[in-house]
């Protein structure tokens, strides 16, 4: 670990928790600072100005879901949630609220890490959305800037929704995209009361580009959520 390495601040009040999280996170090379009320996570993430938070909900002093609000008011860096609140609507408003992904309780430090990774990546530029990311995974390749997508050096016909929903996955590989946010993009604001859409389109975009539609690995679910992309080859869209 080097004095250039990430800083993380782990925001948790259980202690034997945030030990656990800190050493895996040491241990990976991240330097770490910790919180474990509402109060001082505001404090420390004004003060270390951190790369990352890792954010637990429960906490004794206050709403985790406002102090999300407030750390995404006053941060652009990536956020994830991790809380023993399983509950499908919570991970929704989590995510709705600015959380970059969530993590259930109990975790293990690989699944930790490996989202760690994705988000700082987004974070720190790695990933690009700009018109020239190209996004690769398996045999399936999106190119932004040609609006062309091919399997196995094939071209695929999307439709433009499709297409649209395809980039913004893409946009976020890694990550969860919240069904919100896809129907947004897809139809627009009056679409969020007909979320057989989605259901459609992604079954769609399965047939064309999953080896196997019934057993997608590249379009995955996040049951009651939204949809998570797989990350690139390169580690996600690439320019």
């Amino acid at each position: 670990m080097t004095r250039n390495a990430p800083l993380v601040l782990v925001v948790e009040d259980e202690a034997p928790v945030r030990r656990f999280v800190r050493a895996a996170l040491e241990v990976a090379g991240y330097r770490v600072v910790e919180a474990e009320s509402a109060r001082e996570a505001t404090a420390h993430a004004a003060g270390w100005r951190p790369d990352l938070v890792v954010l637990d909900l429960g906490l004794p002093d206050g709403d985790g879901l406002e102090v999300l609000q407030v750390l995404r008011d006053s941060l652009r860096i990536p956020i994830i949630v991790v809380s023993a609140r399983g509950q499908e609507a919570t991970k929704v408003a989590a995510l709705d609220a600015g959380a970059d992904d969530y993590l259930t309780k109990p975790f293990g430090v690989p699944e930790l890490l490996a989202r760690l990774r994705v988000a700082m990546r987004r974070g720190l530029g790695v990933v690009r959305s700009g018109p020239d990311a190209i996004w690769r995974a398996a045999d399936v390749t999106l190119d932004l800037a040609r609006r062309v997508v091919t399997r196995s050096g094939t071209a695929v016909h999307l439709t433009p929704t499709e297409f649209r929903l395809l980039a913004l996955l893409a946009q976020h590989a890694g990550g969860v995209v919240t069904h919100q946010q896809l129907l947004e993009e897809g139809w627009g604001p009056a679409a969020l009361e007909q979320p057989h859409y989605l259901r459609v389109y992604m079954s769609q975009l399965r047939r064309k580009l999953e080896t196997d539609p019934a057993r997608p690995r590249l379009l995955l679910t996040e049951p009651g959520v939204g949809y998570r992309l797989v990350e690139s080859d390169d580690g996600g869209l690439t320019s």
